[in-house]
């Protein structure tokens, strides 16, 4: 086996090529998780143009591929003390490994062969993935299944969530009666449109007591780069519910040519008594399903809006992978603890409850400050 560590901006476009094949050939053999868009070259690509710190390795050999073409790629970001991470971590909402059916490796290996004395992940895909089994935790990833049309959509989703269907679109009339006429946009090339959602998502965190994403200007930045991005199989899409010609709700996400992955969604406070962002989310998917797509996958989390969409789970992990090294035992000492507290705060409802009221109460206070 034989692994090269490159730049994302160096790959060739042949290399570009192999990955997004190893994604249609994996999807193609039972592991659709793998088509997921934040799996795509174009999203690592992206993110190296953002963050030096970006590397990917390509694989050759691995007994599944012809000699000399990729049989596997891996995109992470490695700090120079050689921690390595999932590209976006902590932002993207699926990460691994895209290798060929039957690809195999030894974990710890790959590692020292990209230089990395550990490699931490929170959304690592399902699957025959050589980091399995060092997973630490398993979350619920949420999918709405669309591939069978809008009228399919519509009618599972009646049977399975009746009373939020009905609530729902009563108050998408409503809105429609009180607010003016509703259209919904599903591909928004308004810029100024992002700009808006920048704008609600920010106020959102601060409101909730959440760290501001786009208080930081990489992410801003690779979320422009991304809403420019767009090929045969790939694009940044900005989805956007209008009611009498204002913007009431807008998501801002990445789709592959089979799924839609949610990402950032937002509305207006002042139309939140029609519940603007569940109806962006129901004309998203059925516009997705009219798309000719296969799923969209809302990602790790539990909300009661997405328990009410969802057609099935996918599973994801969190865990590290390391290898006999200094470096590595200092940083699961420093991080396990961390995760560990967060993951039992999230998982009890008893403790989530209040958690959550006194990030919402610091979050109005610095507001008001």
């Amino acid at each position: 086996m034989d692994t090269d560590v490159c730049r994302p901006g160096e790959l060739t476009q042949a290399d570009r090529e192999a990955w997004s094949a190893l994604q249609d050939a994996a999807a193609g053999s039972g592991q659709p998780e793998l088509a997921n868009p934040f799996l795509a070259p174009e999203f690592t690509v992206a993110v190296g143009q953002v963050r030096r710190d970006t590397r990917v390795a390509v694989i050759r050999g691995g007994g599944s591929s012809a000699t000399g073409s990729p049989a596997a790629f891996l995109p992470f970001q490695r700090s120079r003390s050689g921690v390595g991470r999932a590209v976006g971590l902590g932002l993207s909402d699926c990460q691994g490994m895209v290798a060929a059916p039957g690809f195999h490796c030894d974990a710890p290996g790959l590692l020292r062969a990209c230089g990395l004395a550990v490699w931490e992940f929170d959304h690592l895909v399902s699957g025959p993935q050589p980091f399995a089994g060092y997973a630490s935790g398993a979350f619920a990833s949420p999918v709405i299944d669309v591939a069978d049309g809008p009228e399919a959509f519509w009618s599972a989703l009646r049977a399975r969530s009746p009373n939020f269907t009905r609530r729902t679109l009563a108050k998408g009339r409503k809105l429609g009666r009180e607010a003016g006429e509703v259209v919904y946009v599903h591909d928004e090339r308004d810029p100024r449109m992002l700009e808006v959602l920048r704008g609600w998502k920010s106020a959102q965190y601060r409101r909730t007591g959440r760290g501001d994403r786009f208080a930081r200007p990489w992410i801003v930045e690779l979320v422009d780069r991304l809403f420019h991005t767009r090929t045969a199989r790939f694009a940044g899409q900005l989805s956007v519910l209008y009611a009498g010609g204002r913007p009431v709700a807008a998501h801002f996400g990445l789709r592959s040519d089979r799924v839609l992955s949610t990402w950032f969604p937002a509305y207006d406070p002042a139309y939140g008594r029609y519940s603007p962002g569940l109806l962006l989310h129901l004309r998203m998917a059925e516009a997705s399903a009219a798309q000719g797509l296969a799923s969209v996958d809302m990602g790790r989390g539990a909300k009661a809006y997405k328990d009410a969409l969802k057609s099935r789970e996918l599973t994801v992990h969190e865990g590290w992978v390391t290898r006999r090294h200094p470096v590595a035992l200092g940083r699961r000492m420093h991080r396990a603890p961390v995760r560990a507290l967060r993951n039992a705060v999230v998982s009890r409802p008893e403790l989530f409850g209040p958690a959550d009221r006194l990030l919402k109460q610091i979050g109005s206070f610095r507001s008001k400050g």
